[in-house]
Formats: C-alpha cells, sequence, structure tokens
C-alpha cells in the first residue's frame, strides 16, 4: 500500500477503479430507481432479522464522513422486548401530548394524508429499533474531547443508514417523538450523548399499504448555475 506523510501525518493513496461515462450514468440510475423504492413502512413482520445484517448496516452508517473525523455518532440496538414495551409507551405519552396540544393544526392537517396518530404499535413490532445518540463531545480517560458539526454528521450518517437499510431489503420507519430525553433515561447514556433518531427496522408485512404520495420531480428540486 503506498503511503505518504503529509504534514507530517501518515496518508495511503486512494483507489478506485474509474468506470466509464455510460457505466457512471447506469450506476447512478440504478441506484437512484433502488432508493426511489423506498417507502416509509410502519407495519413490521414479526420474522427475526440476521444479527449480522443489521450490524452490516450500522457499520455501513458509520461511514459517513463527520467534523474532523470524530465519528459523533453512537447507535443502540434494542432487541429486548421489555425496553422496546418502555419506549413505546414512553414515546406514545409524548405524542399523545403532541397531537392534544403541541402540534397546530395544519401540522396535523399535513400528517393525515401519511395516517400517522400518537400509537406507535411499530416500536414493539419490529424485530429491532436503532436508536441514533449524538455526542455533543467525546469522552477520553475523563477527558472532554471536542466534535465539530456534530448535527450534520450525524444527520448523514443517519441518511446512509436508511439507504443500507433499504439496500438490505428491510424497511423503516423514521421516528422523532419530542421531546426524546426518556430514550437517554431508558437506554442509561451518558450525559454527553443526545438522542437524535429512532429507527425500528425489519421486513415488512406480507400486506402492506403505503399512502399514495408522490415525490417532487427533478425541476422542482433542483437550480443549475
Amino acid at each position: 500500500m503506498e503511503k505518504k506523510l503529509i504534514e507530517g501525518f501518515e496518508h495511503i493513496r486512494y483507489l478506485r477503479n474509474q468506470p466509464s461515462e455510460a457505466e457512471l450514468i447506469q450506476s447512478s440510475q440504478d441506484f437512484y430507481k433502488l432508493m426511489d423504492s423506498r417507502r416509509t413502512v410502519r407495519e413490521f413482520d414479526s420474522r427475526p432479522v440476521p444479527l449480522e445484517v443489521i450490524e452490516n448496516i450500522i457499520l455501513t452508517a458509520s461511514t459517513a464522513p463527520s467534523g474532523a473525523h470524530k465519528q459523533p455518532w453512537t447507535f443502540c440496538l434494542v432487541s429486548d422486548p421489555e425496553i422496546k414495551r418502555k419506549i413505546r409507551e414512553a414515546a406514545e405519552e409524548e405524542e399523545k401530548i403532541s397531537y392534544s396540544s403541541r402540534m397546530p393544526e395544519n401540522w396535523k392537517s399535513d400528517l393525515k394524508p401519511l395516517g400517522t396518530n400518537w400509537e406507535k404499535p411499530f416500536l414493539e413490532d419490529a424485530p429491532y429499533l436503532i436508536v441514533v445518540f449524538k455526542q455533543s463531545y467525546g469522552l477520553e480517560n475523563g477527558e472532554k474531547i471536542q466534535h465539530y458539526y456534530v448535527s450534520e454528521s450525524v444527520g448523514i450518517a443517519c441518511g446512509f443508514l436508511i439507504a443500507a437499510i433499504h439496500q438490505a431489503g428491510l424497511v423503516a420507519v423514521t421516528h422523532t417523538p419530542s421531546p426524546m430525553n426518556f430514550l437517554s433515561q431508558i437506554l442509561e447514556r451518558p450525559s454527553n450523548e443526545k438522542p437524535f433518531l429512532l429507527v425500528p427496522v425489519g421486513y415488512s408485512k406480507e400486506e402492506t399499504f403505503v399512502p399514495d404520495i408522490q415525490r417532487k420531480e427533478l425541476k422542482d428540486i433542483l437550480i443549475k448555475y
């Protein structure tokens, strides 16, 4: 492996096969079609998922870029039924308050086509819950280590996570009950970690229906200069 010192730090040569222009186009189209078939699913089959699959998915998420390569994320994987029950009960308690008093009417109106409400059975039905925490700062030997662009870094990692879940053939729903402090308490996470995203993962039920909604077209999201 070819190495080089740059300002006193060791670097390795980046090697990757360079596809042709036609291959680039085909590859980008194929990946777009794969991801365009992704849908948020809230109905999970009870079939178990091999742990190795979930571990590979989380490893994929961990390849995301991060500020100063601090990798400011923790992925908590929950399969214990009792812990899932506690998470569901706490999430539904917060969601019930949100739907009854926190959320303005226009927000609830916007959610109607999606068929959501305060009840979250998928938090127990899904074989796994991946709870993503962002690390406000690191800890090494009791010393605080500064982290940079934490929310941006963890957000990118979550994007990788969602893509990896779909590529593996599983389904997920991104859940962000607000507030989410109960996740820190239930999972006994340290004070430097804050809950960022809760992702139930598994197989979809054999007969699953999702809202008939459309994504914006390229002309609606792209401005060329």
